[in-house]
């Protein structure tokens, strides 16, 4: 395995051009894999255990494709990914064929997943903590790879910025990108929102969508890392590295939001804080917010999402029109009642098939835009509680606001203060609020 110097990123570097533009690209490295009829080769950007659930995903979602590069960040991380990986492939001989990993495209370090795009594959996986998202989907796009991103894809205004160029830039490259929003991959999901376009429960007058939950894991400081590698391995508890909770997780169901209404909202106010999980611990983030989405037409949309322990759990989305109402996954009850009951797939695994089938078929798909302005509507519902001010759609989008540190390097990191509604302004950049 090679072991990188472990480079420190500028600001700059962190949301602008990460690799220069390949120039003279005819066709994307997946359709020419496609016309030799050879396997697609994959790399993972980010071993953990959501990108280690991608490996395996895609290994059962298609046959003719290979997993030959790993990068990550933490040497521990990605050993245990191989571990995981090698396991698999003693108990499945289907997945043993696909798993094509050698010591030599093994990479760690600041600079790995520029070192997985240069391994000669044609798709790459992208599942480091989301402050490092627009970086590497950039720098993705610039090599001419077809692209599986986790969600969400920034975690500030000047990220999404620079996705929505990067989603330009893979459009004229006629690049597929499927993101990890996988309720769009859902057949239930589909064939209700379908109908509820179609005018189902009438006109929709308002909605509410949820995900309310316990506590998740969290890594105490060993006396061996510094500041920074501190927060990135508990990346969940910072605003720089995930975006908080609202943007991390609870982007599924406003990404659902986003579909049923067909648009994004153009204003958010919300409340939020932090009562259960105070302990320095836990970062800087909030543990609750309530979030109040006004859309182009009128209707208002509620938002919920909490990070709780010893509280009630509920994940899930209501609609709610002139004539009817649905859940959006599976039912539509009113004059024109509804209940999907096709065949049950599992979507994590279904994302991954409808990828490589557009890649095969050479269709462009291109999910970065709606995946992008679903986590715009997570960043603005976030600062609207932060700030306790009503945040407007585009004012956010164009908000001098980049999160990053200045310098990103192992080394000493001080923790941004946890925002006071009433008090905080809308962040501009690190460590400012």
């Amino acid at each position: 395995m090679e072991q990188l110097p472990k480079t420190p990123l500028t600001r700059r570097a962190f949301v602008q051009t990460t690799a220069a533009a390949t120039a003279g690209l005819v066709m994307p490295a997946g359709l020419r894999a496609q016309a030799r009829r050879a396997p697609v080769r994959i790399g993972l950007i980010g071993c953990g255990g959501r990108g280690t659930g991608a490996v395996r995903d895609t290994c059962r979602a298609n046959d003719d494709v290979e997993i030959v590069a790993l990068g990550d960040l933490m040497p521990d991380r990605l050993e245990g990914c191989r571990r995981t990986l090698a396991e698999l492939a003693a108990e499945d001989a289907s997945f043993a064929a696909k798993y094509k990993v050698t010591d030599d495209r093994c990479f760690t370090g600041f600079e790995a997943y520029r070192r997985v795009l240069d391994s000669g594959i044609d798709l790459v996986m992208l599942a480091t903590p989301p402050g490092f998202r627009p970086a590497h989907l950039e720098a993705a796009v610039a090599a001419g790879k077809h692209i599986f991103t986790e969600k969400p894809v920034a975690v500030d205004a000047a990220g999404i910025r620079s996705v929505l160029a990067t989603y330009e830039a893979a459009r004229q490259k006629n690049l597929v990108i499927v993101a990890g929003t996988q309720r769009r991959h859902d057949p239930g999901y589909r064939a209700v929102i379908e109908r509820i376009q179609g005018g189902a429960i009438g006109d929709v007058v308002g909605g509410q969508v949820y995900w309310n939950q316990g506590g998740l894991w969290h890594r105490e400081h060993a006396p061996e890392w510094s500041d920074a590698e501190w927060q990135i391995r508990n990346w969940l508890y910072f605003t720089w590295l995930s975006g908080d909770h609202i943007v991390e997780q609870h982007v599924h169901n406003i990404d659902v939001a986003n579909w049923v209404m067909g648009a994004h909202p153009v204003r958010a106010v919300a409340v939020g804080g932090r009562q259960w999980r105070t302990d320095p611990v836990y970062g800087h983030i909030f543990d609750h917010f309530g979030v109040d989405f006004e859309y182009p037409s009128g209707v208002h949309i509620m938002s919920m999402c909490r990070q709780i322990g010893r509280t009630a759990g509920f994940v899930g989305e209501r609609f709610f029109g002139t004539n009817g109402r649905s859940d959006a996954a599976k039912t539509i009850e009113g004059p024109n009642a509804f209940t999907h009951q096709g065949e049950e797939v599992n979507p994590y695994v279904q994302e991954h098939a409808d990828l490589l089938a557009n890649i095969r078929a050479g269709q462009p798909v291109n999910e970065l835009k709606q995946v992008a302005e679903s986590t715009l509507t997570a960043i603005m519902g976030r600062e609207a509680a932060y700030t306790g001010r009503a945040v407007e759609w585009d004012a956010m989008l164009e908000a001098e606001q980049n999160l990053a540190p200045p310098t990103i390097e192992f080394g000493p990191l001080p923790v941004p203060p946890v925002a006071v509604p009433g008090r905080t302004p809308l962040a501009r950049g690190w460590n400012e609020g």
